[in-house]
C-alpha cells in the first residue's frame, strides 16, 4: 500500500496544529505550527512527492504557513471536504489509492475512508482512529505529520537519501553507534 503513495493531503486544526484557536487581545487569531511537522513536509516535497492542504476553516495564518513549507495547493472554507477532495485528485491527476490523508475528526472521515492510505493523530476522535490504516503515535501538531512522513519515505526506500545529505557532514571519527543509520564508511 505504502509503495504508491505520493500525495501526501492534510487537515489543518488537530493535524499541523494541535487544534486549539487562540485570539489575541486585538480578536486576531493565531497558530502554532510544530517546526518538525513542516521539516517532515520539506522532506515529502524533496524527495518528488506533492502536497496540499484541506481546511474546513479559513485562515491568512495558514496561507502563510503553505507558502513557506512550499504547498500551493490550499483549500480552505470546505465544509463538506469530500468534493473538495475530488477536486485536489483531479488536480494532481491522482487516484485516492496514491494518497495518504491525515485526518483527526468527523469531517475527515470520508476522506479517510478513500484515502490509500489513511492516518490518525494519537489524539484523534475514536472514530478517526477506529477508520485510520495507522494511528500516529504522536499527537496533531506534535510530530504527526512528521512521523507519518518518515514512514512513508523509510518504506518506499527514499529516507536514507534524505539523512544523506546531514550523515556526510558527521565527523568521520564519529563512533558508529552514534550514528547507525548513517551509509559508507
Amino acid at each position: 500500500m505504502l509503495e504508491r503513495i505520493n500525495l501526501l493531503v492534510l487537515d489543518v486544526d488537530g493535524v499541523m496544529t494541535d487544534g486549539r484557536i487562540v485570539y489575541d487581545a486585538r480578536g486576531t487569531e493565531t497558530k502554532a505550527f510544530h517546526v518538525r511537522d513542516g521539516q517532515g513536509v520539506k522532506y515529502w516535497l524533496r524527495a518528488g512527492h506533492e502536497a496540499a492542504i484541506l481546511s474546513g476553516r479559513e485562515s491568512p495564518i495558514l496561507r502563510r504557513r503553505a507558502e513557506e513549507l512550499g504547498i500551493a495547493a490550499v483549500y480552505e472554507g470546505a465544509k463538506d471536504k469530500l468534493p473538495v477532495f475530488e477536486k485536489i485528485l483531479k488536480r494532481f491527476r491522482r487516484k485516492a489509492e496514491n494518497v495518504c490523508y491525515i485526518g483527526d475528526d468527523l469531517p475527515d472521515l470520508p476522506i479517510l475512508a478513500r484515502a490509500g492510505f489513511a492516518v490518525a493523530p494519537a489524539d484523534a476522535v475514536a472514530e478517526a482512529r477506529r477508520i485510520a490504516h495507522y494511528v500516529a503515535r504522536s499527537r496533531g501538531g506534535a510530530g504527526a505529520i512528521r512521523e507519518t512522513v518518515e514512514l512513508i519515505l523509510e518504506y518506499q526506500g527514499l529516507w536514507a537519501g534524505i539523512t544523506r545529505r546531514y550523515a556526510e557532514r558527521l565527523p568521520a571519527d564519529l563512533p558508529a553507534a552514534r550514528h547507525p543509520w548513517r551509509t559508507g564508511p
